[in-house]
This record gives structure tokens, C-alpha cells and sequence, in this order.
């Protein structure tokens, strides 16, 4: 088999490779091939995206205050609704290495696109807008398909075991790709970055297809295998998807309902948080270098070496959480019990910080909860839609993780805007509208609990469904 190797006794053991994945999670022998393909999928992803993750902001509060990051979330909702749409109907079209291959190139041509641009002279202000938008929508649709991906291979009972071992990737991914950044922002510049993270999409796009196939193949020695030999041979996993709208599916689910009104909730109760340090950052960069840095390359730099360095910390409590906590967390509580973890955290948190903001307490207080966030939210938020149908998984899980995402950086544009134009909000007022957030939060995941038992009830009852 791949994962072991004949030792001179004739008995088998364990390869090097097998037993670094078995620290991770509890994986099988014949699961560590495909799973490691995924992991290194994931960490791929996740790395590019840190690449430019950075320089969006640099290219944004060099020009604009941060409150436009909010409002900026409205634009992308809207355009987010073509978008799904699009993408619904190319997935009716093509098979899943192919849909996921247009996509991505879609993507490279972009950022391709955006160095033209600078090279044709448009301005940092309108650069920075765009790139904004564009960024926000890139860094939702992207992961969305590869864990729809990764949903369409394992079975409910293997993605419970597998999946935060494959996050682990991505967490890792998260960890290098701000330290890698920070190194190459000064020497490439916002736009070569870009490029760097092309590159990277491209490597994604070939390893999409290896798992694809390797998933084919054994799939098909199954099928031949004693005792199921000469079982039809299904196809469904060369094949399109069908022409359900991925909002239908939505709205035709009431365990979808839940799951994307939680999603847009904790979305508004995320982008208020970075509301809140994006605007202590701006005051401390303005006052280390002067108001008459606003717009130039120093003030670009500064910021987004700053969130680089904040990113890092994120990601390295993400790595940590995703290392020895994310898989024990699972064995233990289970899905259910994932899911109320975070909010409990939050609440702490947000409690804290209404007390008495500081950028020190802030980006404390951001790093844990995105921390989090990237590694056990993440995981678990992918493995809810292991019991749904296979269009779900895709077309569904696009929605909820594009449009609905940002309707909750919407709502959270309007209460910015409230709050800063009409009742001169502090940070600490900011911080008790996300604990009374939070609350609704923490109810809604208890309905979510309560409709995932009952949809793995089913599942349980009638496989075929």
C-alpha cells in the first residue's frame, strides 16, 4: 500500500510520511496520499493569498480612512450576486477539476489585469478601491470551491477526521505567508506581488488536477474490489453538477438558512472588529510619520508591514489552535460543540476590549479571534456541509461563503456609518454592539446544532439520500 513499507520480518509499518500526518489526526492506511495532496492544496492557497492580503491594505489606508473599508463591503454584495450566479452555470457545465481550473485562471488573468493598470498610470486612490473590492470577493471564492472540493471526495465520517488535518495546511499557509510578505513587499512592490501570487494559483490549479484523478483511481479500485465488483460504476464525480441556482438551494434549506445567517453575522461581528484596530493603525502610522505622509509610498509601506506583522500573529495562534486543539476539539465535542467554542471566546474578548481599547489590546484580542477563526471556524464551518448533496456543497456553500459573508460586512458598513457620522462612537461603543452580537450568535448556533443532528439522523437512515 502507499503509507507503509515491508520491514525485514515480512510485517508492514508505517512510512515516514504516515506517520507525520498521524500526529495531526487519526488517518488510515490508503487515506495518506489523497489527504496530503489536499493539505499541500490548502497551504498553497492560503500562502498566495498572504502574498497580497498585505499590500490591500498599504494600497487602501494610504489613500482613504479606514471606515471605506466598510463601506466598501456594499459594492462587493451586489456584485457577488452575478458572481454566484455565473458560477452556478459554469458548474453546470464542466466537471469539478475543470470548473475549479476556469476559476482560478479567471483569477490570475485579474491580477494580471491590475499591473496593467499601474503600469497605464491609474492612481493609488482608484487602485486601492478596486483592488479592495476585488480582493474581498477573491479571498471568499477561492477557498469556498477547494473545500467544496474537498467535501465532494470524503464521506462525512472521513471529513470529520480528515479535515483539520487538511486546514492544517492552510493554517500553516496563513503562518509562512505574512513573514514571506513582510520579506518581499519592500523588493517587489504592491503590484509584483501580485505576480508572485499568480504563480502560486497556477501550482493550485496542478494540484487540483492530481487529486482529482488520484480520487478517480481509487474510487475505481474500489469498485473492482472483491465483494463489490460488478456494482454499477458511477460517474458522478466526472460529471457537471446540475442547474440548481446556488441561492435556490440556499433558501430551499432551512439548515442553509441557519448556516448563512450565522456566517453574515459573524462576518458584521468580524469586520467591525477590524474596523475598530484598522483605525487605531491609521492613527499610529499618521503619527509616526506625519499627516503629510497620506498617500505616499512611506505610508504604504508602514501600514502594511504593520498588518503583516499583526497577520503573522494571527496566523501563528492559528497554527497552534489548528496543531492541538482543532482534531481534539472534534474527537471530543464534536461538530456541535466546535461550532459553540469561538462565540464563547469572543464574547470574552469583545467584553474586554469595551472596556478599554488600546492597539496593544486590539490586535491581541483580532489575532485570537481570527486565530480561531482560520483554524477550528474554518474547519468546522467545511465540515457542515459534509451531510448536504453534492450541488450544496459547491453551489451553496459559494453562496453562503461569498454573498452572504459580505451582506454581514454590509450591515456592518451601515452601522459604521451610524455610528461615526451620527453618534460619534468610541471604540469601546463599537465593542458592546459585538458582545450583544454575539449573543444572537451563540443562539443561532444552537439551532444549527440542533438541525445537523437531525439532518445526520437522516443521512444515518437512508444513505442513498
Amino acid at each position: 500500500m502507499e503509507n507503509v513499507q515491508t520491514m525485514g520480518t515480512g510485517t508492514k509499518a508505517p512510512n515516514i510520511l504516515y506517520r507525520f500526518l498521524h500526529l495531526f489526526t487519526a488517518i488510515y492506511p490508503g487515506e495518506t496520499t489523497k489527504a496530503f495532496l489536499l493539505m499541500v492544496n490548502s497551504f498553497l492557497i492560503m500562502f498566495g493569498y498572504y502574498q497580497i492580503k498585505a499590500i490591500r491594505e498599504g494600497l487602501l489606508l494610504s489613500a482613504h480612512p479606514p471606515q471605506i473599508k466598510s463601506y466598501l463591503a456594499i459594492p462587493q454584495a451586489f456584485i457577488l450576486i452575478l458572481v454566484v450566479k455565473a458560477f452556478a452555470k459554469i458548474a453546470s457545465l464542466y466537471p469539478r477539476h475543470i470548473l475549479i481550473t476556469y476559476v482560478t485562471l479567471f483569477c490570475i488573468s485579474n491580477l494580471i489585469l491590475f499591473n496593467i493598470m499601474n503600469w497605464a498610470g491609474v492612481s493609488v486612490a482608484v487602485m486601492g478601491i478596486v483592488f479592495f473590492i476585488w480582493i474581498g470577493m477573491y479571498n471568499l471564492f477561492i477557498p469556498a470551491q477547494f473545500w467544496g472540493f474537498a467535501n465532494d471526495i470524503y464521506s462525512p465520517e472521513e471529513g470529520k477526521r480528515l479535515f483539520p488535518m487538511i486546514a492544517f495546511g492552510a493554517t500553516l499557509g496563513g503562518v509562512l505567508g505574512p513573514q514571506v510578505a513582510r520579506q518581499l513587499v519592500p523588493h517587489f512592490g504592491s503590484y509584483g506581488m501580485m505576480l508572485v501570487t499568480s504563480g502560486i494559483l497556477v501550482l493550485c490549479i496542478l494540484m487540483t488536477w492530481i487529486t482529482h484523478k488520484r480520487d478517480l483511481r481509487e474510487e475505481r479500485q474500489f469498485l473492482n474490489s472483491p465483494g463489490v465488483a460488478g456494482q454499477p460504476k458511477p460517474k458522478v464525480k466526472e460529471e457537471p453538477l446540475d442547474k440548481s441556482g446556488g441561492f435556490r438551494l440556499v433558501f430551499k434549506s432551512h439548515y442553509l438558512i441557519l448556516i448563512a445567517l450565522l456566517m453574515g453575522l459573524y462576518n458584521f461581528i468580524n469586520s467591525l472588529g477590524e474596523t475598530m484596530y484598522s483605525i487605531i493603525q491609521q492613527k499610529v502610522a499618521l503619527r509616526a510619520l506625519g499627516t503629510t505622509a497620506t498617500g505616499g509610498v512611506d505610508l504604504q509601506n508602514y501600514i502594511s508591514q504593520a498588518f503583516a506583522g499583526y497577520q503573522g500573529l494571527t496566523n501563528l495562534l492559528a497554527l497552534l489552535i489548528q496543531l492541538f486543539l482543532v482534531s481534539r476539539i472534534f474527537r471530543y465535542v464534536g461538530i456541535g460543540g466546535a461550532l459553540l467554542f469561538f462565540p464563547l471566546i469572543a464574547l470574552g474578548g469583545y467584553g474586554y476590549v469595551a472596556f478599554g481599547a488600546s492597539l496593544l489590546i486590539l490586535k491581541w484580542e483580532k489575532s485570537l479571534e481570527n486565530g480561531i477563526d482560520y483554524s477550528l471556524m474554518k474547519t468546522t464551518r467545511a465540515a457542515l456541509f459534509l451531510i448536504t448533496k453534492r450541488e450544496e456543497k459547491y453551489k451553496a456553500q459559494a453562496a453562503i461563503e461569498t454573498f452572504f459573508v459580505r451582506g454581514g460586512d454590509s450591515l456592518c458598513a451601515v452601522v459604521v456609518w451610524v455610528g461615526t457620522t451620527f453618534l460619534a462612537l468610541s471604540i469601546e461603543g463599537f465593542a458592546v454592539i459585538n458582545v450583544v452580537s454575539i449573543l444572537i450568535w451563540i443562539f443561532l448556533t444552537i439551532l444549527i446544532i440542533r438541525e445537523y443532528k437531525k439532518k445526520k439522523a437522516q443521512s444515518a437512515a437512508d444513505p442513498s439520500a
